[in-house]
């Protein structure tokens, strides 16, 4: 029996398909989907004056970023290293019980690759992680709050108040910047608060860093390395950094490509 999906889910795969592939074509689109071209147009033309992608003549790219701050469909680089952290992460998801995701392309990552029988239950900012699980399966609670074009997150408020009532075995967070002077930064103050507020939420703090994110400090905080119980980068973090790490009581692992 073929699958329906609804515009929204529509909405959130093609933003994972650009993201992934930096592509999207109209063609693969209706297939997957199984709607008609004009559904697919409608639906590249709706997220196109978002501001979300930029069509082309046979599909859709990632739009221009007009900030500093990459848009999330921009941020297709380093996969292999990111991909290798997020199989690495798996080893701290425990049988049962409940994560908390953080926004981000190795969260994503790590979503696309959660396993599906273990009875968990996902608390997530995120529309692209929130949909990438969902299609899979896994039982999926979607933070409300204003979403960042940039990021796709859930911002505000909104998502302060329902952080405060989740209890969440492990959280898996990312960050934009890590400095042993400034602490781990991201560009955006509202997403800062955010990312801050989710430290209150869980028993045990999993920070997903490859290491281009070493040595750099963007504008908000968000957490010290007193927050972070463990950090999962790739080889390519320095060993003095790793060892530094170390002596701040933070348990590092090192993915395999």
């Amino acid at each position: 029996m073929t699958r329906t999906w609804f515009a929204d889910e529509r909405h959130a795969e093609i933003l994972r398909l650009l993201e992934a592939d930096g592509r999207a074509e109209s063609a693969a689109l209706a297939d997957r989907f199984a709607v008609s071209a004009e559904s697919v147009r409608k639906d590249l033309a709706l997220l196109e004056g978002r501001g979300l992608l930029r069509r082309v003549h046979g599909g859709a790219v990632p739009c221009e970023p007009s900030r500093a701050e990459p848009h999330v469909a921009d941020r297709g680089v380093r996969l292999a290293e990111k991909s290798s952290i997020a199989r690495r992460a798996l080893r701290f998801v425990p049988d049962g019980g409940s994560l908390l995701l953080d926004a981000g392309t190795t969260t994503l990552r790590l979503a696309e690759t959660l396993p599906t029988d273990r009875g968990l239950v996902v608390y997530t900012n995120s529309w692209p992680v929130g949909a990438a699980l969902h299609a899979r399966g896994v039982e999926v609670v979607a933070l409300g709050g204003r979403i960042r074009p940039a990021t796709m997150a859930a911002v505000g408020g909104l998502t302060g108040q329902a952080l405060a009532t989740v209890n969440a075995d492990v959280a898996f967070l990312g960050t934009n910047a890590l400095s042993f002077d400034r602490g781990l930064t991201t560009p955006d103050p509202d997403e800062a608060d955010v990312k801050h507020q989710m430290l209150a939420a869980a028993r045990q703090r999993v920070f997903l860093v490859d290491s281009s994110k070493f040595g750099h400090v963007s504008h908000a905080r968000h957490a010290t390395l007193d927050d972070v119980d463990v950090l999962i980068t790739d080889a390519g973090a320095a060993a003095a950094d790793r060892t530094r790490l170390r002596a701040a009581g933070v348990t590092v692992e090192v993915a395999d490509r």
